[in-house]
């Protein structure tokens, strides 16, 4: 591995500390799980300032207490298998989770400094794509390779610790409980006093398992070998100060006051903004319809509730869908409105900035090239109180109309 300045140190196999006991659990993939075979692997990477010790002894660390973390989150640690379905066809998925281990990958970047990354001006410099690991990863790919794998990058004045895993086997609530849980094994050096984890109980009865998923669906799609001639892409760091939040929210609730009594919250408020200010720029005809395609988190959704923390990928996609008219004509109530009952999966709800391995916290998030696509939209907490930031993936061409926005950049703080 090579690249942006990136240089491949070492790769390895992190095993949970009783490998031995392989096929304790074997998982079955609900129908929400399989809907995510030919999903990227999603990716994220928190920048710390770095620490005076001995990196390799760092390094020593992270990979110990990556170790005993494993041991808790097991189904990380274990890989997907199909089997075929001569009868009909098909075939059928579950994860092993037989300790075969994560990907640690340790890596440097002694030329990037940490003022490098975190330009002024928000724009997310295209060197960062190599910090984050196992890019074009898809869910399917995990019949051969790691569910887990986790890069460290060494800079100049900075680490920056990135990971992406198999969205089939679980979800942001589940990654980052899982990544809170290693940090503070590394900080500590205990790993007592954690509770077993807890899988996805009564949702996976009633179904007839394994699910018999045709051959069509669950083959990497190849390529596109057609010359492209979609507009290039940039990436964007919005920053919204707790007060840009709470201007926001007072404008949409006041529009939307005679027609509902719901409240609309700080994130449909910045979403709604950020919704209404793109396809404001984006050349689309007033008659067309737009849609916000959002992630629902289920866990508190069913009935009966499961647990808040129950590990697994508990989520599915749902749309908030608008014409072009009425989305810039009705102000910003509407697109909150639209939006009042669905959740980001990049949520400022995920608590990021209290993840210490050992040496302080980090001092800002990042999403990786996974998925990316013309209007992407990741959204994380701020580091400073009530704030949130958004890492957005738009055409070149909208970037510029928005940052000349007067009325977009009213509600939004640069640098």
């Amino acid at each position: 591995m090579s690249g942006g300045g990136v240089v491949l140190v070492s790769s390895s196999i992190v095993r949970p500390v009783n490998s031995s006991q392989s096929g304790r659990t074997k998982i079955h993939l609900t129908p929400f799980d399989l809907s995510l075979l030919q999903f990227d692997y999603p990716q994220r990477g928190l920048l710390f300032s770095k620490p005076d010790s001995d990196f390799h002894l760092i390094i020593s660390r992270l990979k110990d207490s990556l170790s005993l973390a494993l041991e808790i989150y097991f189904p990380f640690a274990g890989r997907l298998v199909k089997t075929e379905n001569l009868e009909d066809d098909t075939v059928s998925f579950f994860i092993d989770c037989d300790g075969s281990g994560a990907r640690f990958l340790h890596t440097e970047a002694k030329s990037v400094s940490v003022s490098d990354i975190l330009q002024p001006d928000g724009s997310v410099p295209d060197f960062l794509k190599y910090f984050f690991p196992a890019d074009d990863f898809k869910s399917c790919d995990g019949v051969s390779l790691p569910l887990l794998v986790i890069q460290v990058t060494e800079m100049k004045d900075g680490v920056f610790i990135s990971f992406c895993y198999n969205h089939m086997v679980a979800d942001g609530v589940s990654m980052w409980s899982f990544f809170d849980t290693w940090s503070k094994i590394c900080s500590t050096g205990s790993c007592f006093n954690y509770k077993p984890l807890v899988l996805k109980g009564w949702f996976l009865e009633g179904i007839d398992y394994p699910i018999h998923v045709p051959v069509s669906e669950a083959e990497r799609s190849p390529p596109s070998r057609e010359p492209s001639s979609v507009p290039i892409t940039k990436e964007w760091i919005f920053h919204f100060t707790k007060k840009n939040i709470s201007d926001l929210k007072a404008k949409a609730n006041s529009e939307i006051a005679s027609s509902s009594d719901l409240e609309v919250s700080s994130l449909q408020a910045v979403s709604a903004h950020m919704w209404r200010s793109i396809i404001r720029h984006s050349g689309v005809s007033r008659e067309q319809k737009t849609h916000c395609r959002l992630v629902v988190d289920l866990r508190q959704r069913v009935n009966p509730p499961l647990e808040k923390d129950c590990f697994g990928n508990m989520v599915y996609l749902s749309s908030a869908i608008t014409t072009v008219e009425e989305l810039l004509d009705r102000g910003l109530g509407i697109g909150s409105k639209v939006g009042n009952t669905i959740v980001i999966a990049s949520s400022p709800r995920f608590e990021v900035y209290n993840k210490d391995f050992g040496w302080g916290k980090p001092i800002a998030i990042r999403a990786g090239p996974s998925n990316s696509i013309n209007g992407k939209l990741s959204v994380f907490q701020g580091i400073s109180e009530g704030s949130i930031d958004v890492q957005a993936i738009l055409w070149g061409d909208v970037i510029v109309k928005l940052l000349a926005d007067l009325e977009f950049l009213e509600h939004v703080t640069i640098a």
